[in-house]
């Protein structure tokens, strides 16, 4: 599965947001768009899952156009983890994970099992029946990613899946990305903020500022301080900081719980 980007631009209300996008996303690459807010990420993301249609360009998955391709072989080609979740209704997990069936046909049995194996592969085990609005922001973060598992795309789209969750699901959410991308060979874009995360879990990143991708390449390439001068207008200075990695999964529950046995 290839992404491909050429030139394109997406004007929304009249007003130019994206100008003229290169970008390619490889099978089995974890690729980032990162820049400032407002800068145009989520725009584009939308645009290539077509919740948006670019004024200008073409978007390619696996050689065909995005946009011209029927609804529902779009659906079966890329999965998207999107900030907006589903509305807090009564949906069960197993409900909200099922949804990414919709561009197949019914088959209850065997989706009930691929939704009972994408919960045990994002850590949810057992949850099919717990109510989807009770759930952590982590939680309901791997039932998404559940949900597009269960869609058996080539092509994963996230937008700023680690917002509002605390160090310790970020951590949980992008190691299962980068784990799902090496295992499966999917290609995965997603919008991130933060530019040490997106250094230490991505293969390539795409800088963005005021709509334009102003340079592509691996992070250590990329994340010079004069772009960041240039993009973020701040220093990147060397100085002591933390840099968290994960616990294993039991002692990460004996913290969370103090009265689990080791």
């Amino acid at each position: 599965m290839r992404l491909d980007l050429r030139g394109v631009a997406v004007h929304l209300d009249g007003r130019p947001i994206v100008h003229g996008a290169d970008l390619l996303v490889d099978d089995g690459e974890f690729v980032a768009l990162v820049g400032p807010n407002g800068c145009g990420k989520s725009t584009l993301l939308r645009t290539i899952y077509r919740a948006l249609r670019p004024s200008a360009g073409l978007i390619r998955v696996d050689g065909d156009d995005a946009h011209g391709l029927p609804w529902r072989e779009s659906a079966r080609r890329t999965a998207v983890v999107a900030q907006e979740t589903p509305a807090e209704l009564d949906f069960t997990v197993g409900e909200v994970v099922l949804m990414g069936r919709t561009p197949y046909k019914p088959d209850a049995v065997a989706d009930a099992e691929r939704c009972a194996r994408a919960l045990d592969r994002v850590g949810l085990a057992g949850a099919a029946d717990r109510v989807y609005a009770t759930l952590s922001g982590g939680e309901k973060q791997r039932a998404l990613v559940a949900r597009a598992l269960v869609q058996e795309t080539r092509l994963l789209l996230l937008d700023e899946p680690t917002s509002h969750l605390d160090v310790h699901h970020q951590l949980e959410i992008l190691h299962l990305v980068r784990e799902l991308g090496t295992e499966l060979g999917l290609a995965t874009l997603a919008v991130l903020h933060d530019l040490n995360q997106a250094a230490a879990f991505c293969d390539r990143l795409y800088v963005m500022s005021a709509g334009r991708i102003l340079a592509g390449g691996p992070p250590g390439q990329v994340l010079t301080p004069e772009l960041i001068s240039e993009v973020y207008g701040v220093r990147a200075v060397h100085r002591p900081q933390l840099v968290f990695e994960r616990l294993s999964r039991s002692r990460a529950t004996n913290l969370a719980d103090p009265g689990a046995s080791g």
